[in-house]
């Protein structure tokens, strides 16, 4: 593959990941049976504010994006990105989607919903356009700290779980479900989605982050 073209197909990855991992978060918020972590966050933020929470979002990812500056991490055009397409595919999501009130329609959104956001997570991440916000700011944690990433991850995602939750965020068994399954799904197509890597000395514009801060987010 052409080094123009490859990096075309890095970016399709970028922005089809990152779009698809908001519309995933949406799908989830819909089924009402429990969010990510950073999700149960942005709704009970949402829910104190009247914003949206896909403008919740890119609120609290610029902000998390700020406190790269202490902790001397280097953004990509993927955390950028990520900031702004995520937030903005939610809210597009979440008003397209009818309301699903019935149990029957709710659990199979909410399998839907995990396994698009593994898919979601695995292009944005091989595409290799730099880490997302959140997971910058846990690596940024471990190499100041010396702690474990995934220590950091732990101590980030339960302050973030019980902020929201307090504010009126969702928790529920697509929670811990999510909590279980995204690293393995993650994994799973971060291999599928793998792209070629250059064999002709060229710069990567951005590299991704360690495999082993795989969110989401």
């Amino acid at each position: 593959m052409s080094m123009t073209g490859r990096l075309g197909r890095r970016l399709i990855q970028l922005y089809a990941g990152l779009a698809l991992y908001g519309a995933s978060s949406a799908i989830l918020v819909e089924a009402g049976l429990g969010l990510e972590p950073w999700n149960v966050l942005h709704q009970g933020l949402a829910e104190l504010t009247g914003l949206t929470i896909g403008v919740v979002s890119i609120v609290v990812g610029a902000a998390v994006l700020l406190l790269w500056i202490p902790l001397r991490q280097r953004p990509g055009l993927g955390t950028v990105s990520n900031v702004f397409v995520v937030g903005i595919a939610m809210d597009a999501t979440l008003a397209a989607l009818p309301d699903a009130p019935s149990l029957a329609v709710r659990i199979p959104l909410m399998l839907a919903g995990i396994l698009l956001n593994g898919v979601a997570t695995g292009l944005y991440i091989a595409a290799r356009f730099g880490p997302g916000p959140r997971d910058g700011l846990m690596t940024g944690l471990h190499q100041r700290t010396g702690r474990s990433i995934r220590l950091m991850r732990t101590a980030v995602e339960i302050t973030v779980v019980a902020t929201g939750f307090v504010l009126g965020g969702t928790i529920g068994v697509g929670t811990l479900l999510y909590a279980v399954a995204i690293g393995p799904l993650a994994q799973l197509f971060l291999r599928v989605f793998a792209v070629p890597a250059a064999s002709d000395g060229s710069t990567v514009v951005a590299a991704g982050q360690p495999r082993r801060a795989i969110l989401r987010r």
